[in-house]
């Protein structure tokens, strides 16, 4: 009997994982890599080519291995690679030839977990007195004779059951009456471990579901002093009805823990983690992320980021993983959780807090991408749970870190009444049923689908109740579409003060049409921005409904002088709406100072429901130059933008435009940074009287290509053609030239081979030579534009590889060619004596 455990962990890791985190990883010694692979690749032929082993696959992500190999202080796997790509051009094959991506995994520290920060001096002069309802009481003493609750604590649980502020809690005792309390739903806590000992929590302990990527064991107990974050957060979930402590939201579901939060940690590591076992851990429940202290902007790595939208999209038997983040506790430092990649990501149900009276925390991050909050500390009061040991409680749990599992626990209820709800089901039951709360803040605004919104705190609290009804006769929604606009090209100044720089897209029935997109869910947009002091900039986006998101905010403390660079803001606000309009982007350098900024461009995306099912298709999984900046774009292939300055005639021609696809598997990419590329424009500004000419009013002959640009673009094209024409002309007869004067110097110094005849007279032996010199030269050049054969999308680093690695071939060509010289010269002088 006493095997039985032990059997599970095992047998659950293996399930869970694959044989590749399962193993120990030693980077004092060794370096890991992960290589994406082509389908048919196989990896093993793949390490014996570059001197790797196969550790096994990177747990759920397809296409995804683990290789290791002897420390070295170089990418050596990335500069084979691409010393490949850059010879494929000679026409054999390699294995290496099925090898897409690499990344050497590098360890870094974990992501924070997110604890209550500190209250302002002064905000909680003492502990609230307030006397309980006595029919609350009374209810509540009904409830747990009906239930059979007997649990010590569950009376101080307030967010369970509130007998003083009657109706501030999450409203669930009726849903238990109902029979529904999370049986056959499982929410993996990933943390700094579970207590599975914990009796509190050994009921409903899953082991197949659980593991440390921490010490690289099965069991994800809690080992360091302060690893008790998530065994607090599992019995807000799911701690059991019984004797020891409160009783969880779900004390029937299971609950799996999952340890990343206690050591240094690889990009691959988390990655696993986000997809561990998602056949059976439904919700993963995360209270953590980048630093909160109003100045870090931070997001997931391109490993973590396929694995989030792999979990989506394979998780749960293809209904998708439930990812439930907390939005952060950095709002005394003005932080903002658009600011988080992982809060602001579409793939996660992004929770605040509020406190035991409905109002809003001194901590909680207000943001665009917040859809829900729930019950934590606050108001002199905490969240009361369970803590690591066979029979310990704890009353100070608190910050967005306890609202998370709260409303993981609550979607684990919904589960339990409707597993077939997909992951983007969840988030709309989730905003269907929530409740506004503290509506005298003046902080909401109603939008489009007639549900209020606020940034402080989303949609409004979760209800278990209304949820768990909602979700009873909920109709599935069709799979998800998307639609992405052109790169737009701004390279404008942003004026201080309230004012800002405005400026607009124009989205048509047509191309959301074209894009299979009904109805919007989530809108997200890309920017690039310069600015000296990064904290200075806000940004909101205005719908065509005129419905306001403020997905950036001003941040006191951030200093950074490095912008937005490529980063994607997301709102939940436009929730609902047809998409169809213009779109407006206010950016705004808020504080009068010495520091200023340029708006470089933008692209947004529109994500929602399909119109037609049967044309949907699985998002492409994302690559790290998904955003990067390309030389080269037609404005005639871009969808036609609407400014308010006069058009350029190129970016709105509607009849060379290409229709963006409903399956859209190539990212947008950034124009050419030149004027007449540009379609987005500055509002209000009447400095449109710029003149531009179309392809077809060209000065050019007819037989020449006009590339479908002005003409003030052609004259510079061709005239950059002239100059770098008449240059190689010039080049090329200064060295003919010289050769020509060496060869009369010395005419034998270019013999390559010994003269066949040498009764030959000068001319002749010049011609020979001149024939074995043009052979020599030429398989030289051959060997170098081989070089400029390498995949145009290389990144500097790998091109600094492709150097290092031809100047060391060509020194040895060299050494050896002035070997062989000097033997021939020697022979050639005895000749001649």
């Amino acid at each position: 009997m006493k095997l039985a455990p032990l059997v599970s962990l095992v047998v659950g890791g293996l399930t869970g994982l694959g044989t590749a985190a399962l193993q120990g990883r030693d980077f004092n010694s060794n370096d890991y890599y992960v290589l994406h692979l082509e389908r048919d690749a196989q990896p093993d032929l793949i390490a014996s080519r570059l001197g790797l082993k196969h550790e096994g696959p990177l747990g759920r992500l397809p296409g995804h291995h683990i290789f290791s190999t002897s420390k070295a202080s170089d990418d050596i796997v990335r500069r084979a690679v691409q010393e490949r790509r850059r010879k494929r051009s000679l026409g054999n094959t390699d294995v290496l030839d099925g090898v897409k991506s690499s990344h050497k995994q590098k360890l870094r520290a974990p992501m924070q977990k997110r604890v209550i920060p500190p209250p302002p001096a002064g905000l909680y002069p003492g502990k609230r007195e307030d006397k309980p309802d006595a029919k609350a009481v009374e209810r509540q003493k009904f409830v747990m004779g009906k239930l059979g609750i007997s649990d010590p604590i569950f009376h101080e649980q307030w967010h369970l059951f509130n007998p003083v502020q009657v109706g501030h809690d999450v409203n669930v005792t009726d849903v238990w009456l109902s029979g529904v309390t999370g049986k056959n739903a499982t929410v993996a806590i990933v943390d700094d471990g579970l207590d599975m000992y914990s009796n509190d929590l050994k009921p409903n302990y899953y082991a197949a579901g659980s593991y440390d990527f921490n010490d690289q064991r099965p069991e994800p107990r809690p080992t360091l002093s302060d690893d008790r974050h998530g065994t607090r957060c599992a019995g807000e979930v799911g701690a059991a009805k019984n004797d020891v402590c409160g009783i969880g939201v779900a004390y029937d579901s299971k609950i799996a823990g999952i340890r990343i939060l206690s050591k240094l940690i690889t990009d691959a590591d988390e990655a696993e983690a986000m997809n561990y076992d998602f056949d059976h851990n439904d919700i993963y429940s995360c209270s953590w992320g980048p630093p909160d202290d109003g100045q870090s902007m931070d997001a997931p790595g391109i490993l973590i980021k396929r694995a989030m939208l792999n979990g989506v999209q394979k998780g749960r038997a293809n209904k998708g993983s439930i990812y439930v983040f907390a939005s952060g506790n950095g709002a005394q430092s003005e932080d903002n959780c658009n600011f988080d990649g992982y809060t602001n990501s579409i793939y996660s149900i992004t929770v605040g807090a509020i406190d035991r009276q409905g109002l809003h925390p001194y901590y909680s991050e207000k943001c665009s991408a917040q859809l829900v909050v729930t019950y934590s500390s606050g108001s002199g009061d905490a969240i009361h749970t369970t803590d690591v040991g066979e029979n310990q409680c704890y009353n100070g749990h608190g910050g967005t870190s306890a609202a998370a599992p709260l409303a993981a626990g609550i979607f684990a209820l919904a589960l339990e009444v409707r597993p077939d709800l997909s992951w983007r089901d969840m988030q709309y039951i989730a905003m269907q049923s929530a409740v506004p709360v503290d509506l005298d803040t003046g902080d909401w605004q109603q939008t489009t689908i007639g549900k209020n919104f606020s940034h402080t705190f989303g949609y409004g609290k979760v209800d278990s109740y209304a949820l768990v009804e909602t979700a009873k006769t909920w109709k599935n929604v069709k799979p998800q579409a998307w639609f992405y606009s052109p790169w737009l090209h701004v390279n404008k100044d942003i004026p201080q003060g309230d004012k800002g720089l405005s400026v607009t897209f124009e989205v048509t029935k047509e191309m959301l049409k074209e894009a299979n997109l009904e109805r919007l869910e989530h809108v997200t947009v890309t920017m690039n921005v310069e600015h000296t002091r990064r904290g200075d900039l806000s940004v909101d986006l205005i719908s065509p409904d005129n419905i306001v998101s403020h997905i950036s905010a001003t941040r006191k403390h951030d200093v950074s002088k490095e912008g937005y660079k490529d980063w994607t803001f997301m709102s939940v606000v436009h929730w609902g709406e047809s998409g169809v309009g213009k779109w407006t982007l206010i950016v705004r350098d808020s504080i009068v100072n010495d520091d200023s900024g340029k708006f470089i461009d933008w692209h947004l995306k529109l994500w929602g429901e399909s119109i037609d099912a049967s044309k949907a298709t699985l998002l492409p999984m994302p690559n790290e130059d998904d955003d990067a900046d390309h030389d080269v774009t037609s404005t005639a292939t871009l969808p036609a933008a609407t400014t308010s300055l006069p058009p350029n005639p190129d970016a709105t021609n509607t009849a060379a435009t290409t229709a963006v696809p409903s399956d859209h598997p190539e990212r947008p990419i950034k124009p050419s940074k030149t004027a007449s590329d540009s379609v987005a424009a500055e509002t209000g500004t009447e400095a449109a009287a710029a003149e531009t000419t179309t392809a077809e009013s060209s000065w050019l002959p007819s037989f020449l290509p006009t590339f479908g640009v002005s003409s003030s673009t052609q004259a510079w094209i061709y005239g950059s053609l002239g100059l770098i024409v008449a240059f190689c002309c010039g080049l090329g007869a200064w060295f003919w030239f010289m050769r020509r004067k060496q060869r009369l110097n010395n005419p034998r110094d270019d013999y390559e081979f010994e003269p066949l005849n040498a009764d030959d007279g000068g001319d002749g032996l010049g011609a020979a030579g001149e024939k074995g010199n043009q052979r020599r030269r030429a398989g030289e050049l051959y060997d170098a534009f081989a070089g400029g054969s390498e995949d145009e999308d290389e990144n500097e680093m790998e091109r600094d590889h492709f150097d290092i690695a031809s100047r060391d071939d060509s020194d040895d060509e060299d050494e050896g060619r002035a070997v062989k010289n000097e033997k021939q010269s020697s022979r050639l002088l005895g000749e001649e004596r």
